[in-house]
């Protein structure tokens, strides 16, 4: 049976690199109450907006799709799910907003996984939701010639019920015998739980899940505001690749989990730096709206397209944007590039 120790950091784990991350996760937490008593209208429609983008960016990782209008009505709960895509998709909302309204309240033991797990499969047909896998699964690749290769073979099916029952006691108690730093635990327990792989189906779905819920326990509630999730998205080769190093070798309790922290510590360092930027927009006093969308644009290399500037500005309404975008066309401040859905906008740096 595979151990766990989370109660004594690890000598790998003391690199310069994930000192550094550690250092600039706490500075940012520590200024963290101040942007979330900045504007709490503002924040209720920042959360709002996040809650979508983690519900399609964590699903789409998982080759789980809709359409952004379905997406949106799916996680506003103004519309039933029509296929099972959609109950996926509207199932990880009902446990995204456990989660949000709920964090302090839910323990991570492996009884409650398993409830979250039932709630992540609500509104599918089968049975799989809340029971461990009851046949042993592999991790597989697809190359680009449709080839199929073993990336990881996790757990059997008859060690999965003790071995969770380990990885939560164990983590709970390194919880409360405060030796190592939450962000450190909490990595190394997503990294085992993606290694033991407990469910038949849902397991990348339940570690972002997972890491929201541990992250908030502890004070890191960013991740509400910020999509988590669609940060991994974006970064979903690196992510693959640090699981992949630090999972060899994992059987014989000899993995090295120094990949895999040092990748999840980037994501929760991007979340706060993202969160920083977006409320420093928002924050911005005496500057009228049309003059935000500009600042923008002074301040970003690359294009932005109108779905964007909506979201960094979840106060302003589309037809201000649209109004706004106009005026910088016009004025040749701003360059239109793309046509239809790939509309997007560059500023014109000859102006």
């Amino acid at each position: 049976m595979r151990n766990f120790d989370y109660g004594n950091i690890k000598q790998e784990l003391f690199t310069p690199d994930i000192v550094k991350l550690l250092s600039a996760i706490h500075e940012y937490k520590g200024k963290q109450e101040l942007f979330i008593e900045a504007q709490p209208k503002i924040l209720k429609a920042m959360l709002e907006i996040a809650k979508i983008q983690s519900t399609g960016a964590s699903n789409r990782i998982e080759g789980i799709y809709t359409s952004e209008t379905r997406l949106t009505e799916l996680v506003k709960e103004k519309a039933e799910p029509r296929n099972r895509n959609e109950q996926e998709i509207a199932g990880y909302r009902e446990v995204l907003n456990t989660i949000h309204e709920s964090y302090e309240y839910i323990v991570p033991r492996s009884n409650v996984i398993l409830q979250l797990h039932r709630d992540l499969y609500a509104y599918h047909p089968s049975s799989m939701g809340g029971r461990y896998k009851s046949a042993d699964n592999l991790i597989e690749e697809v190359d680009s010639l449709g080839q199929r290769r073993i990336r990881f073979q996790p757990l059997p099916a008859y060690a999965t019920p003790e071995a969770m029952d380990n990885l939560c006691d164990t983590f709970l108690k390194s919880l409360e015998e405060d030796k190592m730093d939450p962000l450190l635990s909490i990595s190394m327990f997503i990294l085992d739980f993606l290694c033991i792989h407990p469910f038949s189906d849902g397991n990348g779905r339940m570690s972002r899940l997972l890491t929201l819920l541990l992250l908030y326990r502890e004070g890191y509630i960013v991740g509400k505001y910020i999509s988590f999730e669609m940060i991994i998205e974006k970064t979903k080769e690196a992510y693959y690749d640090a699981l992949a190093q630090s999972s060899q070798g994992w059987h014989e309790g000899k993995n090295r989990y120094e990949p895999f922290v040092k990748y999840y510590l980037g994501i929760v360092l991007n979340v706060y730096k993202e969160f920083e930027s977006r409320v420093a927009y928002l924050r911005t006093k005496g500057v009228t709206k049309a003059d935000r969308i500009r600042n923008i644009f002074a301040g970003r290399i690359g294009k932005i397209s109108k779905a964007e500037l909506a979201v960094l500005c979840p106060d302003i309404s589309v037809t201000t944007i649209e109004k706004a975008l106009a005026d910088l066309l016009k004025a040749d401040y701003i360059l239109k590039v793309g046509a239809g859905r790939t509309t997007a906008y560059i500023r014109n740096h000859e102006e």
